[in-house]
C-alpha cells in the first residue's frame, strides 16, 4: 500500500524536503547565482568564504548543500557533481562529517564560534575540504563575529566558509568585505506555479491551475512557502488541490468579486457596492484581505494599461479586459492608493465592516472626471430649482464686487485680461454641453476675444508645481494661436522644462494643439491670479475688520472694559483658517 509520497510503512516526507534540488541544474529561479558558480568551479577559481542573501525559502541552505557535494565530489572539483558516490549520498543524508552546519540563532556567542575555529585546522577527515555553513550568520553576537575574522580572511586552505543569512544589514562590513556576496531573488509566482504542477504531476495529485496561482501568489516569493502550502492544499482537499478548496484554505477572494466591486464603481451604483459588501461579511471574507486582494488586481489593471504585454494569460482574462475598458490610468491608482490608505485604516474604524464600505465609498465619491463632477451637481439641483427667485446667484459671481473698500469705493483688483472683464460665474454656466466661454483659436467671427488669465487658471487640471507655475504667470498678450505669459524674477524657479510642459499640455487641450505658449522672464509680475485672488481676500479681510470695528456692540464694549480687538481673529464669512 502506498500513499502520496510512496511506502506507507515508512514515513512520509514533507514536499519540502522530498523536492529539494539535489543539483544545480534544479534550482529554480538563480540562474545569476548558479552561473556565477558554475563558472568559478569550472575554471578553479574558488573563493574561500561565501555569503549568500535572500529572504525565506528560496534556496540558500540548498545552494550551500549543493556548493558542498560539487566541493567533495569523488569525481573531482565540479559543478556537475554525480550524487551517487559516497560523498555527495552522505551530504545529501546529512552525515558528511567534513560538512558541519552551524545554526548561528542558537548558537551566538564567542565560545560557539571559537570552538568552529580550532576543528578548522585539521585536515579533512574523508572529503576534499571542510565546508562550514553558518545559517542566519547575522544572529552572531559582535564578539563572535571579531573571533573569526582572521581565519575568515586566510583560513587553511582546506576550509570553506558558507554564510547564509536573510538580513545582510546586520553583518559587520569587516566581515562583508571578506566574503563573496551573492544575492538570491524572490520566486516569480509563474516560475513557483510551473513548478508547482510539475512536483504534483510527479506525485500523482490533480490540480487545477487557478489554484496553484492562488498558492504562489500566497507563497510571496518563497519555493519553500509555496510547497509547505501545497502540502496543506492536498490534506484540505482529500487529496486534491482545487481552487475553490485552496481559496478556503488561504482565505482569499474569489476574483469574481472583486470584478463586480469594479463594475459597480464604474456604474456609479452605491447600493450594488454596499450590496458587495455585505455579500463578502456573510460569506466570513476577511475586509483585510479583500482590499489587500483588491490593490493586487488594480496593479494588474494598471499594467494591463500601460503595459499589455507584461500582463500573462489567466482564466479571468476577458473580464480583465472588460475591467480595463471601464477605468482610465488616473481612476486605477487612485483607487490603489484609496485602497492601500482603506487597508491601513481598518484597525482605527468603529468595525472593519464599516471601515471597508467607508473605503468603497470614498473611491465612490472620488472618481476623477466630468462624469463624476456631473453626478454631484445633478443632484441637488431640485433644491436650487425650489429657491426664491429674488435671490440670483452672488456668492460666486460677485466675488470681485465683494473687493470693495469700507466706503463703498471699489478696490483697484485688476484682472488678468488685457481688458479688464468680470470673472466668470460658474453657476452661470448653461447646463448643456458648450464650447468654453473664451475660445483661443481665432475666429471670423470674433477675431480679438480676450481671455480671462484668473478663470483659464482656475479650470485647467493641473497640480502641484505645474499648478503653482500657472497661478505665478501673467498674461502678457493673446492674439490668434499666440499666446504670451510672464513670470516675475522672484518666480524663475518654477520654470522646470517639466512644468513648462505640463502647462502647455494643459492649454493645449483646452484650445488646440496649434496653440503657441511663450514663457518669459520679465519685471514682478503684478496681474498674476496668485496676487488677484491675494487682493481679492485681503479686501474681503479689510471689510470684515472695518464692519466688526464698526459694530456698535464691539464698540461698546471695547469702551467700557478698555480692550483691545485682535484684527487678526477676525475672518470674513465662507473662509476657515
Amino acid at each position: 500500500m502506498t500513499d502520496l509520497f510512496g511506502d506507507s510503512a515508512s514515513p512520509a516526507l514533507a514536499l519540502a524536503r522530498k523536492w529539494r534540488p539535489r543539483a544545480f541544474a534544479d534550482l529554480k529561479g538563480q540562474a545569476h547565482v548558479v552561473q556565477a558558480l558554475a563558472n568559478a568551479l569550472t575554471q578553479g577559481r574558488l573563493h574561500h568564504a561565501y555569503l549568500l542573501t535572500g529572504t525565506r525559502g528560496v534556496g540558500k541552505t540548498t545552494l550551500a548543500r549543493i556548493l558542498a557535494k560539487c566541493l567533495n565530489c569523488e569525481a573531482g572539483v565540479t559543478a556537475t557533481p554525480c550524487g551517487t558516490c559516497s560523498s555527495c549520498t552522505q551530504i545529501d543524508a546529512g552525515r558528511f562529517v567534513d560538512l558541519l552546519e552551524l545554526d548561528a540563532a542558537s548558537n551566538t556567542g564567542v565560545d560557539n564560534m571559537r570552538e568552529v575555529l580550532d576543528n578548522a585546522q585539521y585536515a579533512p577527515t574523508v572529503g576534499r575540504y571542510k565546508v562550514y555553513i553558518i545559517d542566519e550568520v547575522h544572529m552572531l553576537s559582535k564578539p563572535a563575529f571579531n573571533s573569526m575574522l582572521k581565519t575568515l580572511e586566510e583560513p587553511p586552505a582546506h576550509v570553506k566558509f558558507i554564510l547564509a543569512t536573510t538580513d545582510p544589514q546586520k553583518i559587520p562590513v569587516t566581515v562583508l568585505s571578506r566574503c563573496l556576496q551573492f544575492n538570491l531573488k524572490p520566486m516569480l509566482p509563474a516560475l513557483v506555479a510551473q513548478h508547482l504542477g510539475e512536483v504534483l504531476e510527479q506525485e500523482n495529485v490533480v490540480s487545477e491551475p487557478a489554484a496553484l496561482n492562488l498558492l504562489a501568489r500566497a507563497a510571496a516569493g518563497s519555493m519553500r512557502d509555496a510547497l509547505s502550502l501545497t502540502d496543506q492544499a492536498i490534506a484540505y482537499g482529500g487529496g486534491k488541490v482545487e481552487a475553490a478548496a485552496v481559496e478556503a484554505m488561504l482565505g482569499t477572494v474569489r476574483r469574481d468579486y472583486l470584478f463586480d466591486l469594479l463594475d459597480a464603481l464604474a456604474a456609479h451604483d452605491g447600493d450594488a457596492l454596499l450590496e458587495q459588501a455585505r455579500t463578502l461579511a456573510e460569506r466570513g471574507i476577511a475586509f483585510d484581505a479583500t482590499l489587500q486582494d483588491l490593490g493586487s488586481l488594480l496593479t494588474q489593471l494598471a499594467l494591463l494599461l500601460h503595459a499589455p504585454g507584461a500582463i500573462e494569460a489567466s482564466a479571468d482574462a476577458e473580464r480583465m479586459q472588460a475591467a480595463a475598458a471601464q477605468l482610465d490610468a488616473e481612476t486605477a491608482q487612485l483607487y490603489y492608493q484609496i485602497a492601500l490608505n482603506g487597508r491601513r485604516d481598518l484597525p482605527y474604524a468603529p468595525d472593519e465592516f464599516s471601515g471597508f464600505c467607508m473605503t468603497l465609498l470614498r473611491m465612490l465619491a472620488f472618481v476623477p472626471g466630468s462624469g463624476n463632477r456631473a453626478v454631484a451637481v445633478e443632484r441637488p439641483a431640485p433644491k436650487r430649482a425650489a429657491a426664491p427667485a429674488a435671490s440670483p446667484v452672488v456668492s460666486h459671481a460677485q466675488v470681485p464686487d465683494a473687493a470693495t473698500a469700507p466706503g463703498g469705493t471699489p478696490a483697484p483688483i485688476e484682472t488678468t485680461s488685457p481688458e479688464p472683464a468680470a470673472l466668470p460665474a460658474p453657476t452661470a454656466r448653461p447646463p448643456e454641453p458648450a464650447p468654453p466661454a473664451v475660445e483661443l483659436v481665432a475666429r471670423e467671427s470674433a477675431p480679438q476675444a480676450a481671455w480671462d488669465w484668473l478663470a483659464i487658471v482656475a479650470e485647467l487640471r493641473l497640480g502641484g508645481m505645474a499648478k503653482m507655475l500657472a497661478d505665478h504667470c501673467e498674461l502678457v498678450s493673446q492674439a490668434g494661436d499666440a499666446v504670451t505669459l510672464r513670470v516675475g524674477e522672484t518666480h524663475k524657479h518654477l520654470l522646470d522644462r517639466t512644468y513648462q510642459d505640463k502647462l502647455i499640455a494643459a492649454l493645449r487641450d483646452r484650445y488646440g494643439a496649434m496653440l503657441a505658449v511663450t514663457i518669459e522672464i520679465g519685471a514682478a509680475a503684478e496681474k498674476t491670479p496668485q496676487q488677484v485672488r491675494s487682493r481679492i481676500r485681503q479686501a474681503r479681510q479689510d471689510e470684515a475688520v472695518a464692519a466688526i470695528e464698526s459694530d456698535p456692540f464691539v464698540r461698546e464694549l471695547v469702551d467700557q472694559f478698555g480692550g483691545q480687538l485682535d484684527a487678526t481673529s477676525i475672518q470674513p464669512l465662507g473662509e476657515s483658517t
